[in-house]
């Protein structure tokens, strides 16, 4: 909190106050549950929800003053378990949460607060993944990794970063001057399939 009030400050001084927030920090939270510490479990909570909580409650005048608004990077994983990520999963899952409860008590005040959940991302951090998996399986590279976990995606890839951007500039723009409290896919359709029923497809 110490270092978002000085960071606040800064902006303040510099550009007069805050007209948007994007909550984007995450991670961690690997493993199923007995695999889970108490250390594992905090680290989650602290870079996923801790970190969105506390810009959001240091922010709140400012946005409050300059009618401002908030979005909140979730995730698939806020609507959905993936295995052996107990932490993620929960914490993705408490950012919806957080996004409605902000947007129910501070779109009055002319705050509005939305969350973008995307699904596999090309990051570095997801090359990383990609690899494990790539490794685990015997597969050539993480490219092939890609591939296999966005097969049954309708749009038949993984998100760019840029994908993720506009989707937030949207939300944060006037455009969305409307929309409050609810959270955009940005999963190429991944979310829209039946997973159960693609074996009677193939």
């Amino acid at each position: 909190a110490a270092d978002v009030k000085s960071a606040l400050a800064k902006a303040i001084q510099q550009f007069g106050g805050i007209d948007v927030l994007v909550a984007n920090a995450g991670g961690h939270g690997i493993g199923e549950l007995t695999q889970t510490t108490d250390d594992s479990w905090r680290m989650a909570t602290r870079l996923n929800l801790d970190t969105a909580f506390v810009c959001a409650r240091e922010l709140m005048p400012s946005l409050i003053a300059r009618k401002g608004n908030i979005v909140v990077l979730s995730s698939l994983a806020g609507h959905f378990a993936g295995p052996a990520v107990v932490g993620y999963v929960t914490m993705k899952h408490a950012l919806i949460g957080l996004t409605r409860s902000l947007a129910r008590d501070y779109g009055r005040l002319g705050v509005r607060t939305n969350a973008v959940c995307p699904g596999w991302v090309r990051t570095a951090m997801a090359d990383e993944q990609m690899q494990v998996l790539a490794d685990k399986l015997g597969l050539p590279d993480f490219e092939s990794a890609y591939q296999m976990v966005t097969k049954d995606v309708p749009l038949g890839r993984a998100a760019l970063a840029e994908d993720v951007a506009d989707a937030v500039l949207y939300l944060a723009s006037d455009r969305a001057a409307m929309v409050n409290g609810t959270y955009l896919m940005v999963d190429g359709g991944a979310s829209a399939v039946d997973l159960p029923t693609i074996a009677f497809a193939e």
